[in-house]
């Protein structure tokens, strides 16, 4: 994948030859696709054989440059004619968007960071929405009564086959909706910690306003993150293969052999789902070492994490595609450059090292604390009581704090801690080494050059959404914010608003750089919290909302920019993504709210426990929580040079340094390689492990490889063909059971049906690896 992180000139191409030698040139000369390039040069991508597949030798090429994910895995077919905004859009994406948010908030109280899959919410609304173009009246099978009377409303009700537009308008909304809202952690925290109760109207209105303010400042990046060939996206090209093969080419028999393919795994991966999740959980990680000894607290350490916060997981054996595949997160096994993959998992490697290390040389007092935990403590091992040292309005009191004394993290979470802080300075010094230039100039050029990309140019047929829609949305949305803070007296004052925001501005380039070529989303949530430590010292919930605006913002940027890119490979009108984001968001923050508190009443004591359950946990609420009162209420006396951590804001500084060695080894010997190592990841995962069950790690890795690695360069023909739709399968099939299964039995709706204890689901960790709390 050494195109997708290393962008190159602007040179179009005009026909197959030039295009095939050019995508084998050097990473350093690659093309970009003009509007020459058209469908009817390069045949469709559900064909089995096409010239630009071919190299010399007449065998299929292995997917590697942007050429190729633009060309060889999107299809430029494009309909202008068909109907977009629909009633079957509008009914399936408010009923999907609600669907998600409740899905996607009780994933936010699981013991494992899952999102929402994409890929689940399509395979959703193509069944219904097929069943709708079966079910509703329309103009193909209107009596002609209705013919004459009104066709342009029956047109709206059912305007035919279920098509594509439709279905990624509505795939948009509900993916929206499901996006896991930072401001939940900050109403969870006051209500789990502080015995806050946020007034309802102002908690629901936080969220629609810090969800959506994001948006807002999407115009600012369009031009180099979502138009270019070189901003890839490379972990959407699931949804848009799966898009491909549901919508296009229907009488193509590769294409129905595809769709056998997709739904035969989906029902699979469905049925075979129960058994780690609900009826053998030990298949989430099988430990031979636990096996062998039940009793060592370090072989639980170093082998086990079938459990959260239990621990490493290393040659655990997982069979849970919940956590293989998705890797819990945006990192998918079958998606992600083996690069990227490389990269993080070599962070994972040195994690274990520094955890083992730093626990058994008692580092931080290590040994008094949990190997793995994200709650503060006392020395003598106690969690840590931060209302003692709050006043009533929950701003630090000097003299409480000197008689309860400074909390301890846990080894882990401090490693945590190190690794996310100097990520980011080497994330920046990686954007301006790799990315500066070719960013620029698109800058500089975007009132001069119209961009070449080949999808791009098939867009134009479509009017674009205007700058002053998202100008209008952000001001709406930042007064909103701003009125918000002082009702909900969060002690954030206007200004920390502006600075949050001022921040996560500045970052959208440089960290969405990474987002766009090599499909990992950088955090900046430990920087914006020491920023707001040290601005507005001493008030633990204004870090959190300070944190809310910084970060979010941020992030939900580039969820944006992703789906823009969705919208341009799959040929969905820019005004529709834009109108199916803002409902989104809309319909996701009321949802969110009320999701939050059922959960919260329910399952109180078990959020506020450090391992919590195989079903539930607060490991999240707990993360925020801790972080918001040692930066925002102790960063001074926790983190200024001399003090107990004053070593982690200086590994920003550190940071900076990480990829020197690499661009100056990748200039000496430009074909060893040193351009695939991705330091921001590596630095980043460094503590990856610090959280959640993380028996799958190895199990990823192993499919990555054979993934990314064998079925790419040796079955590139099956890799271009069935790759990305095993993966849409399998993450679908998944996401649906887990669905079903927590409101069926996991007590989602009210109280859970536990599974008889048996050989695979014994009373204690799943893994059978010693308890370490017992």
């Amino acid at each position: 994948m050494a195109s997708v992180e290393r962008k190159a000139s602007d040179t179009s191409v005009t026909d197959e030859k030039s295009l095939a030698a050019n995508d084998n040139a050097p990473v350093d000369h690659l093309p970009a696709l003009g509007p020459d390039v058209d469908a009817a040069q390069i045949g469709d991508v559900s064909e089995d054989v096409r010239a630009i597949d071919l190299d010399d030798s007449g065998k299929e090429r292995p997917i590697e440059t942007e050429s190729d994910y633009a060309l060889r895995l999107v299809s430029l077919d494009d309909d202008p004619s068909l109907p977009s905004l629909t009633f079957r859009t509008w009914f399936l994406g408010l009923g999907l968007a609600c669907f998600a948010a409740v899905l996607g908030e009780l994933f936010y109280f699981r013991p494992q960071t899952v999102q929402v899959s994409g890929l689940f919410l399509q395979v959703f609304g193509f069944i219904l929405g097929r069943g709708l173009e079966i079910v509703l009246p329309g103009p193909n099978h209107a009596t002609p009564k209705m013919r004459t009377s009104n066709t342009r409303f029956w047109r709206f009700i059912n305007p035919g086959p279920f098509n594509i537009k439709e279905h990624v308008a509505i795939s948009i909304m509900s993916t929206t909706a499901s996006d896991q809202a930072i401001a939940i952690s900050v109403f969870a925290a006051q209500d789990l910690y502080y015995s806050v109760t946020v007034n309802p109207a102002i908690g629901i209105f936080t969220l629609i306003a810090s969800q959506l303010i994001g948006y807002g400042l999407t115009s600012l990046a369009r031009d180099y993150l979502v138009y270019p060939t070189w901003a890839v996206y490379p972990f959407i090209m699931p949804q848009v293969q799966l898009f491909d093969a549901m919508h296009r080419g229907q009488g193509i028999f590769l294409q129905k052999k595809r769709r056998v393919f997709f739904w035969s795994i989906l029902i699979a991966i469905f049925v075979w789902e129960w058994f780690p999740e609900y009826i053998a959980p030990t298949l989430t990680g099988v430990s031979i070492f636990c096996l062998a000894d039940r009793h060592s607290a370090w072989v639980t350490r170093i082998f086990g994490g079938a459990a959260g916060n239990e621990g490493l997981g290393l040659f655990a054996l997982s069979f849970d595609w919940n956590y293989i595949g998705s890797g819990g997160g945006a990192i998918g096994s079958l998606f992600t450059p083996l690069a990227t993959q490389l990269s993080l998992y070599s962070g994972v490697v040195v994690c274990i090292l520094a955890f083992c290390a730093c626990y058994a040389r008692n580092v931080w007092h290590a040994q008094n604390f949990p190997f793995l935990s994200q709650l503060l403590f006392y020395e003598n091992g106690t969690e840590y009581d931060q209302l003692a040292i709050l006043n009533a309005d929950f701003t630090l009191n000097n003299t409480l704090l000197a008689e309860q004394g400074l909390p301890y993290y846990a080894a882990s979470q401090t490693i945590y801690q190190l690794s996310r802080t100097m990520y980011i300075g080497t994330a920046v010094t990686h954007f301006f080494i790799w990315h500066f230039k070719d960013v620029y100039n698109v800058v500089r050029n975007v009132r001069t050059q119209e961009c070449q990309d080949v999808h791009y140019q098939k867009m134009k047929v479509y009017k674009e959404a205007p700058a002053w829609w998202f100008a209008v949305l952000f001001v709406i949305t930042f007064a909103l914010g701003l009125g918000l803070l002082y009702a909900a007296d969060s002690g954030l004052p206007w200004w920390g608003f502006i600075v949050a925001l001022i921040f996560s501005t500045a970052f959208v380039p440089i960290l969405g750089t990474l987002y766009a070529t090599v499909g990992y989303q950088p955090s900046l949530q430990f920087l914006i919290q020491m920023v707001g430590g040290a601005m507005i010292p001493g008030k633990p919930v204004a870090n959190m909302y300070f944190t809310l605006y910084g970060y979010q913002t941020y992030q939900l940027t580039l969820n944006m920019l992703r789906d823009l890119k969705l919208g341009q490979y799959t040929k969905l009108p820019p005004r529709v993504t834009f109108l199916m984001q803002t409902i989104g968001g809309i319909v996701g923050g009321v949802l969110n709210y009320v999701i939050m508190k059922s959960v919260i009443a329910g399952n109180r004591e078990i959020l506020l426990d450090v391992q919590g359950t195989n079903v539930w946990s607060g490991q999240q609420v707990q993360s925020y929580n801790s972080a918001a009162i040692t930066w925002g209420a102790l960063a001074k006396p926790l983190y200024a040079p001399g003090a107990r951590y004053g070593f982690i804001p200086w590994m920003l500084i550190a940071g900076l340094g990480v990829p020197i060695p690499f661009w100056i080894a990748h200039r000496l010997w430009p074909r060893a390689g040193f351009n695939y190592v991705f330091t921001p990841v590596v630095v980043a995962e460094l503590g990856f492990l610090s959280v959640g069950i993380n028996s799958s790690w190895m199990t990823s890795l192993a499919v990555a490889v054979f993934s990314q690695w064998y079925l790419r360069k040796y079955r590139p023909r099956w890799f271009r063909k069935y790759n990305f739709l095993l993966s849409a399968a399998l993450d679908g099939g998944t996401q649906i059971m887990v669905f079903v299964y927590s409101f069926a039995v996991g007590g989602a709706s009210g109280t859970a049906i536990v599974f008889p204890t048996w050989a695979l689901n014994p009373s204690g960790n799943p893994d059978y690896c010693k308890r370490l709390d017992d």
